[in-house]
């Protein structure tokens, strides 16, 4: 990086215990983080991603679809880190679809932006098996969402009240 070679160096998990060490071990300019910041998941959000604010590291989040169950159809067999989903998360998936109808938004589009909110986020790496996927998922990020939906989702306790939200 001194010399030029590389204008930043990171690393990427989908856990983030182990990448929080590496982020106050080394001299990290991103991580990408798989899955563990989500709509459906916010394990990192308490301890992780606010070392990375205090340290200036920014954040890739992978996965934000949480392995498809928050882009799929939810009356069948859905998967969750790459396995099948288990029964709790497919519910929870389900409440947070439920809410997002009620506002007439896309599920996909509320876990783009949920994700985009937090300050040490800086990009999303949503999966895309064609070209079509890849414009739908620039179309979510842009979608309109009213503040409401994000009331609801807090006052469902779907998502931490200290959540930011866009």
């Amino acid at each position: 990086r001194e010399q030029g070679a590389v204008r930043a160096i990171g690393m990427g998990m989908n856990e983030w215990r182990m990448t929080a060490q590496m982020v106050r071990g080394f001299d990290l300019d991103i991580i990408l983080l798989a899955g563990r910041y989500t709509l459906l998941d916010q394990q990192a959000l308490e301890v992780f991603l606010p070392l990375c604010v205090e340290l200036g590291v920014c954040i890739a989040i992978g996965g934000p679809y949480n392995s498809g169950i928050l882009a799929r159809d939810l009356s069948r067999p859905v998967s969750f880190d790459y396995a099948c989903a288990p029964g709790e998360l497919v519910e929870r998936a389900r409440a947070l679809r439920r809410v997002c109808d009620r506002h007439e938004v896309d599920l996909k589009a509320a876990a783009l932006q949920f994700v985009l909110a937090h300050p040490a986020v800086a990009t999303v790496v949503p999966g895309a098996q064609s070209v079509a996927e890849l414009e739908e998922n620039v179309r979510m990020v842009q979608a309109g969402i009213p503040a409401e939906l994000w009331e609801d989702l807090r006052g469902e306790r779907l998502i931490p009240e200290e959540a930011p939200t866009p």
